[in-house]
């Protein structure tokens, strides 16, 4: 991994030296806009609407665009008096529950590695806020923005997670929050039935991104000039017309996936099945007549 900034933890009097690392990374098949014809790559220039001139990187600037339209350009010069203080340091403001910070918050995620210096007493800071059970929530900049973080353990190495700022979080306005639908006590207790037999342990490892590895396929089958035969699209399930009926064949489903017995649909007799029987049935008949009249 490389490293993309360095700065301290600043933790009462004690400054603890870091690197920052991103701590995930988000695998997908990439491409590029080609001409359908050729296979060109496809460029896009700079070009600024008002001469119709292509601009280079070093003319550029930000603009704020204003309610009427008209335009502020900011310069470097304008964010380099900005008060950033925190721009090179991780400042613990302090330490609370990691129970009681919703997921919502939580934007992305990085490790820190203490520099040779920094390492008895970041060793020192990541044992005493593991033991305690808490996280730490601090104040840090990255890349020209301020924002809220928690800096916990995992594997033995600090992990920062930046936060969203509590006005950067939607309000969920859904009409049916103010319906005052009804839910009979026994949906609710097969509900609560389905839950219980689905639970189980979480293990990460289990699950894997299926579309992607189906879209490389595609791609090395067309690599090796074979044949792509399209995946079969599943059937939507349509609206449950009987809740209580749709939850009871969720639940008795799951109970035979969990024993290893996935369940099997009934196939309709074909009117070639049923023909064939109805012959058999004929066949027998007459034996079965002869064999009375013997008697």
């Amino acid at each position: 991994m490389r490293s993309i900034w360095k700065g301290a933890i600043s933790f009462g009097l004690v400054t603890i030296p870091v690197k920052l690392y991103s701590a995930t990374e988000q695998k997908d098949v990439s491409f590029h806009q080609v001409h359908r014809e050729d296979g060109g790559r496809i460029r896009y220039k700079r070009v600024c609407t008002v001469d119709g001139e292509e601009v280079p990187y070093a003319d550029i600037a930000k603009g704020y665009e204003l309610a009427g339209g008209e335009i502020v350009v900011l310069t470097d010069e304008d964010f380099e008096g900005l008060p950033l203080s925190t721009s090179r340091r991780i400042d613990v403001l302090q330490f609370t529950p990691a129970e009681q910070i919703d997921p919502i918050y939580f934007a992305k995620s990085y490790y820190l590695e203490p520099d040779a210096q920094g390492a008895k007493p970041y060793v020192l800071l990541r044992d005493a806020l593991e033991s305690s059970g808490q996280v730490a929530v601090v104040k840090v900049a990255l890349r020209q923005r301020e924002s809220l973080a928690t800096l916990r353990v995992r594997d033995g190495v600090f992990v920062l997670e930046t936060m969203y700022w509590p006005d950067e979080i939607r309000t969920p306005d859904f009409g049916f929050l103010d319906e005052d639908i009804e839910v009979r006590a026994q949906e609710l207790k097969m509900a609560e039935s389905l839950i219980s037999t689905m639970a189980s342990d979480f293990d990460a490892s289990e699950y894997h991104d299926t579309y992607r590895e189906a879209l490389q396929q595609v791609i090395e089958a067309k690599v090796a000039g074979k044949e792509v035969v399209p995946a079969r699209e599943e059937e939507e399930a349509g609206p449950a017309v009987d809740l209580m009926a749709a939850l009871r064949a969720s639940v008795e489903a799951a109970k035979r996936e969990r024993e290893g017995a996935p369940a099997k649909p009934k196939r309709a007799a074909s009117g070639k099945a049923k023909a064939d029987d109805k012959a058999q049935e004929e066949e027998k008949a007459p034996a079965k007549r002869k064999a009375r009249k013997s008697a």
